[in-house]
């Protein structure tokens, strides 16, 4: 799969809700979108990046992998931490950004399964990344 860069519209633009995990075409996408963050050495991948304009995004942290559908952040820490993000829809880009040190997401998993995972320092940062991306936010605008 090919990865989009910016500009492009679609990563200007709101993913919709997927309305069945279980539909083979997500189905088919998350793995094909596993593979593709991994060729391109990636921490994560949201469906927009890939022409999907859907609620889908996958983190690789520490050797586990999170298939989030439909993700949203549901409660943050106070405290914000300034450090430097890279995106593969900017090659070679990497720019300070302030995010949440900690934060709690409601998803379903890719058994449509409902999940919740609180989350700080690295994985806190992929994770509000990607939720970016499905709301038409890229980390130049943040």
């Amino acid at each position: 799969m090919k990865i989009i860069t910016y500009p492009n519209d679609i990563l200007d633009k709101k993913a919709q809700n997927i309305k069945d995990p279980l539909d083979s075409k997500i189905q088919k996408l998350i793995p094909q979108m596993l593979k593709t963050m991994k060729e391109n050495n990636g921490m994560g991948l949201a469906a927009p990046q890939i022409g999907e304009s859907v609620r889908l995004c996958v983190i690789e942290y520490q050797g586990k992998a999170y298939i989030l559908i439909n993700p949203k952040i549901t409660s943050h820490s106070k405290t914000k931490v300034k450090s430097e993000e890279g995106c593969l829809s900017f090659p070679g880009k990497f720019i300070p950004v302030n995010r949440f040190e900690t934060v709690q997401v409601r998803y379903l998993n890719e058994k449509g399964e409902k999940c919740k995972i609180k989350a700080s320092n690295l994985l806190a940062r992929a994770l509000q990344h990607e939720i970016d991306h499905l709301d038409g936010i890229v980390f130049i605008n943040r």
